[in-house]
């Protein structure tokens, strides 16, 4: 009998890619346009399997509701699991996920919010097409020879690394457990995160959502960094204190944000809200602000990160089903 997924905040992307890949499989998927929560988590009653993504909620009482259902493994179709409490999961069911489904994917959209926002270039399109040519508020910098922090050098962080020296850029990177080889290979400096803050023109966020790395952007971290830094942030929404970002943009300590993601991005990101007041103040302001730019947690998603995503999450699948060791489980 084929194995049974519940799938959860299905959009028509993913039926499209999981339908291609499971060609090879033969699972039985059926897609819920629900976010997992404790109150849908009835769906996935007679299923095996419970597939989610960064914004549902499997918190314990969702953990509680799936097992109580039947589901016996939860298998995350992203890298991140902030969202899952891995303590409920113990013992009731495996959690996997797809550690890697595209760093090249993640890493040129950060350089893509980098000169986004360097050169107005949303600003200057918005006005050329109401006939205005003028130049004046539009003036960027050279990135050659201006300084990028990476918080973080992990697959993601090294590939932009990469692009970055490309640029003619120094990078300087921050993390626990550095890969030095790559860094003396690619001429990256490691640095302490006080150095980072204090010299970078351009920091761009990489590391995991943890207890120790929540919040890391905030008001007392914005003061360590260069007046009128940029910030990119295509990691997670929570690494950053939004009040505080809202308040360094304010001052003009920080000269730009460009933000994939948002502390609140639950309610708001993967749906259509455009004939719905935003009635987070926060988001509302950040919208309204020139030199910010909010994108929907789109930075993964290409042809190729779709493709790996599905075919890692099914084969994680097809492991668990034949008792095989479990490469991406999360421990």
């Amino acid at each position: 009998m084929a194995v049974k997924i519940a799938f959860f905040d299905a959009k028509s992307y993913d039926r499209e890619s999981f339908d291609r890949e499971n060609g090879k499989f033969g699972f039985d998927i059926r897609y819920y346009k629900d976010r997992l929560t404790a109150r849908t988590a009835q769906l996935a009653m007679g299923c095996d399997v419970a597939c989610v993504f960064v914004n549902d909620e499997c918190d314990a009482r969702a953990i509680e509701q799936l097992a109580g259902h039947g589901v016996r493994l939860l298998a995350l179709r992203c890298a991140g699991f902030n969202n899952v409490d891995m303590e409920a999961a113990r013992g009731r069911m495996p959690v996997v996920r797809v550690p890697a489904y595209s760093p090249h994917a993640v890493a040129e959209y950060a350089v893509t919010l980098m000169l986004s926002l360097n050169r107005k270039v949303y600003r200057s399109v918005c006005r050329t097409r109401e006939g205005n040519f003028k130049l004046k508020g539009l003036m960027g910098f050279d990135m050659y020879g201006k300084t990028a922090g990476l918080v973080g050098l992990g697959r993601i962080a090294r590939e932009l690394a990469k692009i970055l020296r490309g640029f003619g850029m120094n990078v300087l990177a921050y993390d626990p457990m550095p890969d030095e080889a790559f860094a003396r290979e690619h001429g990256v400096t490691l640095a302490s995160l006080e150095e980072l803050y204090a010299k970078s023109d351009i920091i761009s966020l990489h590391c995991p959502l943890t207890d120790s790395t929540r919040h890391m952007v905030c008001r007392e971290s914005i003061a360590m960094m260069k007046p009128g830094v940029m910030i990119i942030n295509t990691g997670r929404g929570k690494l950053i204190r939004t009040e505080d970002l809202i308040a360094g943009l304010r001052s003009g300590q920080v000269g730009s944000a460009g933000l994939d993601v948002y502390e609140e991005e639950q309610e708001y990101f993967y749906e259509d809200r455009s004939d719905k007041m935003i009635d987070d103040d926060k988001l509302a302001l950040l919208l309204m602000m020139p030199n910010v730019i909010v994108t929907s947690h789109q930075g993964f998603f290409t042809r190729e990160a779709m493709r790996n995503i599905a075919a890692t999450t099914l084969a994680n699948i097809a492991d668990w089903q034949a008792a095989r060791p479990l490469e991406n489980e999360v421990k």
